[in-house]
């Protein structure tokens, strides 16, 4: 017998403690504990043929049916229970997938909303490994790709509108490293306007769950390296996909068992106590990073500071008023004197340190034209505006006048341009 739910609405911070496990079930442990099971016995026989029919799609469970496990390439209770309790984070979902890496969720997206003969519609840039996997994998599938620059609101729905058989429009936003915000709302309606009514898919990873909601402005699904923020603390690897429609991720849950990229266990054991402090976490480094940015935007050494709230053109602050609640952790800098200031800059730093990734509590920089955009070609570089004195810094939860210190000291041992 599960505990009556609560006769009034919780708020997403409380529901991450409360949904989704039932002590009971766990001899009556406070927190859940690791299940390290590969197979699971079935109640009855006639369960396990249900289980199965569910599983392969055959058939649907019913509102509250309890459905026997079968095989952890399928799914497991460490799954279950963080499927449930990290659905209250993202504003309008009603279920979720996890896998076992953000490219493995991006990947299995992909292959399973983008067969053969269609077509996909995608901002620019797009993270490099996103890139190559359209580039390596889709494309010789047989799966158009089409890509509009990032921020381009127009230039997004004539892509939209043209493309025949069109059946994902996948947008990364703000876009890394530029942080140039595509307008989720405008490419929502575009969709729906088409006559093969594409989904729509965010990369949510830089501004998720806290100051961006995809969902709720009409997208279908959300997208997280949960690596990152979800996580926390750079030691692990995750991915989650988000939906307003549960049969949406009943049939990533499908391709998931067949890719066999379903997050093991242990890893959900550890993302599901990191999620009760993701509001604190990414609160703490948007207040840090804003902070910086402002601080350096007029260093002699800076060419420009890539980050929402010092935006100037008027269609980016336009996308950000309208879809991010907070700047987020990450800013981007653009160096005078390109690749060997950039280099200077980042062998200068004593705090952050030089490496891919984001989103820890720790700060990070690295230089993504030679690093995480590195799979992209010179071309798709310069036209993306990834430069060579662009560096990528993800900021932590270090005392921020501690981090500046740290910034500004690597930025006095580049020599001013001129």
């Amino acid at each position: 017998m599960k505990r009556p739910k609560p006769s009034y609405v919780v708020r997403p911070e409380t529901a991450v403690l409360t949904r989704g496990f039932d002590p009971r079930l766990s001899v009556g442990s406070a927190r859940p504990a690791v299940f390290r099971s590969s197979t699971y016995v079935f109640s009855s026989p006639e369960s396990a043929a249900r289980a199965f029919d569910i599983a392969l799609g055959r058939a649907r469970p019913a509102v509250g049916e309890s459905v026997d496990l079968i095989y952890s390439r399928l799914s497991h209770p460490n799954a279950e229970i963080l499927e449930d309790q990290i659905v209250p984070l993202e504003q309008g979902a009603s279920a979720a997938a996890v896998f076992n890496s953000g490219m493995a969720a991006i990947s299995t997206l992909l292959l399973t909303f983008c067969p053969p003969g269609t077509a996909l519609v995608h901002s620019t840039p797009l993270y490099g490994g996103t890139q190559l996997l359209l580039r390596s994998l889709l494309e010789p599938l047989g799966v158009r790709t089409i890509a509009v620059d990032a921020g381009d609101t127009a230039g997004l729905a004539v892509a939209i509108a043209s493309t025949a058989k069109l059946r994902l429009v996948f947008v990364e936003t703000p876009a890394n490293p530029t942080l140039r915000m595509t307008d989720i709302r405008s490419a929502v309606e575009s969709a729906r306007r088409h006559p093969d009514a594409p989904l729509v898919a965010v990369d949510n990873t830089f501004l998720g769950p806290s100051f961006q909601h995809p969902l709720q402005l009409g997208a279908d699904l959300a997208v997280y390296s949960a690596t990152k923020y979800l996580a926390g603390f750079s030691d692990m690897l995750a991915g989650v996909v988000l939906a307003r429609d549960g049969g949406l991720v009943a049939t990533l849950r499908g391709m998931r068992a067949v890719l066999g990229n379903i997050l093991q266990p242990d890893e959900c054991w550890l993302l599901n106590t990191r999620l009760v402090t993701v509001p604190l976490r990414m609160n703490r480094q948007s207040k840090n990073a804003q902070r910086i940015a402002e601080a350096i935007a007029s260093h002699p050494a800076v060419r420009r500071v890539h980050y929402p709230s010092l935006e100037t053109d008027p269609e980016q602050c336009r996308i950000r008023d309208a879809q991010c609640d907070y700047p987020g952790g990450i800013v981007t800098l653009d160096l005078h004197g390109g690749r060997p200031a950039a280099f200077t800059f980042l062998r200068g730093l004593r705090i952050a340190k030089n490496a891919v990734s984001l989103g820890g509590v720790e700060s990070l920089a690295c230089h993504p034209r030679t690093t995480t955009h590195s799979e992209m070609t010179l071309e798709e570089l310069d036209r993306a505006g990834v430069t060579e004195g662009m560096v990528r810094l993800s900021v932590g939860i270090e005392d921020w006048r501690d981090l500046l210190a740290d910034v500004r000291a690597a930025l006095d041992a580049i020599a001013p341009a001129g």
